[in-house]
Protein backbone atom coordinates (compact mmCIF):
# COMPACT_ATOMS: atom_id res chain seq x y z
CA UNK A 1 0.00 0.00 0.00
CA UNK A 2 1.32 3.71 -0.90
CA UNK A 3 2.05 5.48 1.90
CA UNK A 4 0.44 9.09 1.62
CA UNK A 5 2.39 11.71 1.60
CA UNK A 6 1.98 14.33 4.31
CA UNK A 7 0.58 17.78 3.11
CA UNK A 8 4.13 19.66 3.90
CA UNK A 9 6.21 18.17 1.53
CA UNK A 10 8.83 19.97 -0.38
CA UNK A 11 7.02 19.86 -3.67
CA UNK A 12 5.34 22.85 -5.48
CA UNK A 13 1.81 21.21 -5.51
CA UNK A 14 1.82 20.59 -1.70
CA UNK A 15 3.30 23.72 -0.77
CA UNK A 16 0.41 25.61 -2.63
CA UNK A 17 -2.04 22.84 -0.87
CA UNK A 18 -0.67 23.82 2.57
CA UNK A 19 -1.07 27.51 1.93
CA UNK A 20 -4.35 27.18 0.81
CA UNK A 21 -5.46 25.22 3.59
CA UNK A 22 -3.50 27.48 6.02
CA UNK A 23 -5.38 30.72 4.65
CA UNK A 24 -8.87 29.01 4.94
CA UNK A 25 -7.80 27.64 8.67
CA UNK A 26 -7.23 31.42 9.47
CA UNK A 27 -10.89 32.03 8.05
CA UNK A 28 -12.51 29.80 10.21
CA UNK A 29 -10.71 30.43 13.14
CA UNK A 30 -11.91 33.60 12.86
CA UNK A 31 -15.63 32.92 12.31
CA UNK A 32 -15.25 30.25 15.30
CA UNK A 33 -14.08 33.45 17.44
CA UNK A 34 -17.21 35.78 16.70
CA UNK A 35 -19.05 32.61 16.71
CA UNK A 36 -18.08 31.47 20.60
CA UNK A 37 -17.66 35.24 21.59
CA UNK A 38 -20.26 37.25 20.05
CA UNK A 39 -23.00 34.98 18.47
CA UNK A 40 -21.85 36.63 15.32
CA UNK A 41 -23.48 40.15 16.80
CA UNK A 42 -21.32 43.21 16.60
CA UNK A 43 -18.34 42.75 19.27
CA UNK A 44 -18.87 44.12 22.23
CA UNK A 45 -17.74 44.31 25.85
CA UNK A 46 -19.43 43.71 29.41
CA UNK A 47 -23.52 43.78 29.83
CA UNK A 48 -23.58 39.72 31.05
CA UNK A 49 -22.77 38.76 34.91
CA UNK A 50 -19.60 36.54 35.06
CA UNK A 51 -20.92 32.98 35.46
CA UNK A 52 -18.49 30.09 35.76
CA UNK A 53 -19.71 26.15 35.36
CA UNK A 54 -17.92 23.70 36.51
CA UNK A 55 -20.07 20.59 36.55
CA UNK A 56 -20.70 19.76 32.91
CA UNK A 57 -24.14 18.92 31.31
CA UNK A 58 -26.50 19.14 34.54
CA UNK A 59 -27.85 22.37 36.44
CA UNK A 60 -26.15 23.88 39.04
CA UNK A 61 -27.30 26.86 41.64
CA UNK A 62 -25.82 29.16 39.26
CA UNK A 63 -26.87 28.17 35.19
CA UNK A 64 -29.41 25.71 34.21
CA UNK A 65 -28.49 22.17 32.19
CA UNK A 66 -27.17 22.31 29.11
CA UNK A 67 -30.04 22.40 26.44
CA UNK A 68 -29.66 19.29 23.40
CA UNK A 69 -29.23 21.84 20.84
CA UNK A 70 -26.88 23.92 22.35
CA UNK A 71 -24.45 20.68 23.15
CA UNK A 72 -24.59 19.89 19.77
CA UNK A 73 -23.68 23.09 18.30
CA UNK A 74 -20.67 23.08 20.10
CA UNK A 75 -19.65 19.64 18.73
CA UNK A 76 -20.21 20.62 15.27
CA UNK A 77 -18.61 24.17 15.14
CA UNK A 78 -15.58 22.40 16.24
CA UNK A 79 -15.18 19.13 13.82
CA UNK A 80 -13.70 21.42 10.88
CA UNK A 81 -10.36 22.91 13.51
CA UNK A 82 -9.86 18.81 13.95
CA UNK A 83 -10.15 18.55 10.31
CA UNK A 84 -7.60 21.27 9.78
CA UNK A 85 -4.97 20.27 12.18
CA UNK A 86 -5.17 16.50 10.93
CA UNK A 87 -4.39 17.80 7.17
CA UNK A 88 -2.20 20.27 8.16
CA UNK A 89 0.29 18.11 11.08
CA UNK A 90 -0.98 14.44 9.55
CA UNK A 91 2.19 13.26 12.48
CA UNK A 92 0.50 15.19 14.89
CA UNK A 93 -0.54 12.13 17.86
CA UNK A 94 -4.40 12.16 18.54
CA UNK A 95 -3.92 13.20 21.69
CA UNK A 96 -2.10 16.13 20.95
CA UNK A 97 -4.71 17.08 18.53
CA UNK A 98 -7.40 16.69 21.34
CA UNK A 99 -5.70 18.89 23.67
CA UNK A 100 -4.67 21.98 21.20
CA UNK A 101 -8.23 22.03 21.04
CA UNK A 102 -9.26 22.08 24.57
CA UNK A 103 -7.04 24.39 25.18
CA UNK A 104 -8.01 26.87 22.60
CA UNK A 105 -11.89 26.74 23.65
CA UNK A 106 -10.91 26.70 27.57
CA UNK A 107 -8.93 30.30 26.12
CA UNK A 108 -12.47 31.13 24.87
CA UNK A 109 -14.46 30.37 27.62
CA UNK A 110 -12.13 31.94 29.71
CA UNK A 111 -12.55 35.08 27.34
CA UNK A 112 -16.07 35.55 28.05
CA UNK A 113 -15.49 35.51 31.46
CA UNK A 114 -12.67 37.77 31.22
CA UNK A 115 -14.90 40.34 29.00
CA UNK A 116 -18.23 39.33 30.63
CA UNK A 117 -19.86 38.64 27.39
CA UNK A 118 -20.86 34.88 27.98
CA UNK A 119 -21.08 32.56 30.77
CA UNK A 120 -17.56 30.21 31.24
CA UNK A 121 -19.03 26.37 31.27
CA UNK A 122 -16.93 23.15 31.49
CA UNK A 123 -19.47 21.48 29.30
CA UNK A 124 -18.31 23.85 26.02
CA UNK A 125 -14.93 22.71 26.48
CA UNK A 126 -15.56 18.92 26.64
CA UNK A 127 -17.71 19.61 23.71
CA UNK A 128 -15.36 21.32 21.47
CA UNK A 129 -12.10 18.91 22.32
CA UNK A 130 -14.88 16.11 21.00
CA UNK A 131 -15.43 17.82 17.85
CA UNK A 132 -12.15 18.10 17.56
CA UNK A 133 -11.09 14.48 18.21
CA UNK A 134 -13.72 13.45 16.07
CA UNK A 135 -12.79 15.60 13.09
CA UNK A 136 -8.96 14.96 13.44
CA UNK A 137 -10.29 11.43 12.63
CA UNK A 138 -12.37 12.21 10.10
CA UNK A 139 -8.98 13.68 8.64
CA UNK A 140 -6.75 10.13 8.85
CA UNK A 141 -10.15 8.45 7.54
CA UNK A 142 -9.41 10.44 4.62
CA UNK A 143 -5.91 10.43 4.25
CA UNK A 144 -6.13 6.45 4.17
CA UNK A 145 -8.75 6.42 1.30
CA UNK A 146 -7.85 9.30 -0.96
CA UNK A 147 -3.73 8.91 -0.06
CA UNK A 148 -1.09 11.49 -1.88
CA UNK A 149 -4.31 13.03 -3.58
CA UNK A 150 -6.23 14.40 0.09
CA UNK A 151 -4.42 17.75 0.31
CA UNK A 152 -6.25 18.68 -3.18
CA UNK A 153 -9.34 17.21 -2.63
CA UNK A 154 -9.61 18.57 0.67
CA UNK A 155 -8.58 22.14 -0.29
CA UNK A 156 -11.73 21.89 -2.67
CA UNK A 157 -14.04 21.00 -0.19
CA UNK A 158 -12.88 23.51 2.24
CA UNK A 159 -12.84 25.97 -0.09
CA UNK A 160 -16.98 25.40 -0.79
CA UNK A 161 -17.48 24.90 2.87
CA UNK A 162 -15.96 28.45 4.09
CA UNK A 163 -17.31 30.14 0.53
CA UNK A 164 -20.92 29.03 1.80
CA UNK A 165 -19.92 29.89 5.60
CA UNK A 166 -19.22 33.39 4.61
CA UNK A 167 -22.21 33.81 2.18
CA UNK A 168 -24.15 32.95 5.15
CA UNK A 169 -22.73 34.58 7.69
CA UNK A 170 -23.15 37.84 5.85
CA UNK A 171 -26.97 36.80 5.49
CA UNK A 172 -27.03 36.67 8.74
CA UNK A 173 -25.75 40.15 9.31
CA UNK A 174 -27.28 42.25 6.84
CA UNK A 175 -30.27 40.30 8.23
CA UNK A 176 -32.45 43.23 8.89
CA UNK A 177 -33.27 41.89 12.60
CA UNK A 178 -33.13 44.36 15.49
CA UNK A 179 -30.94 42.80 18.06
CA UNK A 180 -31.05 43.57 22.12
CA UNK A 181 -27.75 44.68 23.64
CA UNK A 182 -26.66 42.13 25.82
CA UNK A 183 -27.89 41.28 28.99
CA UNK A 184 -30.84 43.34 27.92
CA UNK A 185 -34.28 42.60 26.98
CA UNK A 186 -37.00 45.03 25.99
CA UNK A 187 -40.16 44.33 27.20
CA UNK A 188 -43.31 46.09 25.66
CA UNK A 189 -46.62 46.38 28.40
CA UNK A 190 -48.32 43.39 26.83
CA UNK A 191 -45.24 40.73 26.98
CA UNK A 192 -45.03 42.21 31.05
CA UNK A 193 -48.61 41.66 31.63
CA UNK A 194 -48.08 37.83 30.33
CA UNK A 195 -45.00 37.08 32.49
CA UNK A 196 -45.37 35.49 35.85
CA UNK A 197 -44.24 37.89 38.38
CA UNK A 198 -42.99 36.88 41.56
CA UNK A 199 -42.40 38.99 45.35
CA UNK A 200 -38.76 40.23 45.57
CA UNK A 201 -36.29 38.65 47.69
CA UNK A 202 -33.95 35.15 47.33
CA UNK A 203 -34.69 33.20 43.93
CA UNK A 204 -36.05 30.20 44.90
CA UNK A 205 -35.43 26.44 43.14
CA UNK A 206 -38.07 27.73 40.16
CA UNK A 207 -36.30 30.96 39.32
CA UNK A 208 -32.71 29.29 38.79
CA UNK A 209 -31.85 29.03 35.07
CA UNK A 210 -33.31 31.82 34.48
CA UNK A 211 -32.77 35.65 34.22
CA UNK A 212 -34.47 37.78 37.16
CA UNK A 213 -34.97 41.41 36.41
CA UNK A 214 -36.21 43.77 38.97
CA UNK A 215 -38.84 46.32 38.00
CA UNK A 216 -40.06 49.36 39.93
CA UNK A 217 -44.09 48.72 40.64
CA UNK A 218 -45.74 51.57 38.91
CA UNK A 219 -43.43 51.23 35.95
CA UNK A 220 -46.39 49.28 33.93
CA UNK A 221 -46.33 45.96 35.10
CA UNK A 222 -49.85 44.28 35.09
CA UNK A 223 -52.69 45.81 33.92
CA UNK A 224 -53.42 47.72 37.04
CA UNK A 225 -49.59 49.40 37.24
CA UNK A 226 -49.03 47.25 40.93
CA UNK A 227 -48.70 48.44 44.19
CA UNK A 228 -47.41 51.85 44.42
CA UNK A 229 -46.18 51.08 48.17
CA UNK A 230 -44.27 48.51 47.73
CA UNK A 231 -40.53 48.49 46.63
CA UNK A 232 -39.74 46.63 43.45
CA UNK A 233 -41.26 43.27 41.83
CA UNK A 234 -39.56 40.21 39.93
CA UNK A 235 -40.16 39.37 36.81
CA UNK A 236 -38.48 35.98 36.03
CA UNK A 237 -37.42 35.85 32.00
CA UNK A 238 -36.41 32.27 30.41
CA UNK A 239 -32.55 32.45 29.95
CA UNK A 240 -31.08 32.96 27.00
CA UNK A 241 -28.87 30.23 25.56
CA UNK A 242 -24.84 31.01 25.99
CA UNK A 243 -22.53 28.63 23.48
Amino acid sequence: MTRAEPIGASTSTTSTTRTALSLLFAIYLFLLVWLVLWKLQVPSVGGVERVVKLVPFVSTASAGASAMWEVTGNLLAFIPFGLYLGLLAPRMPWWKATAVVAATSAMLEAAQFALAIGRSDLTDVIMNASGGLVGFALAVLLRRALGTTTGRAMTVVCAIGTAVALVAVATFAAAPITRAPRGSMPMSSSMSASMPVSAGGPASAEDRGHDVVRVPVGAGVGPSGGDPDAVSEEVRLAALPVV
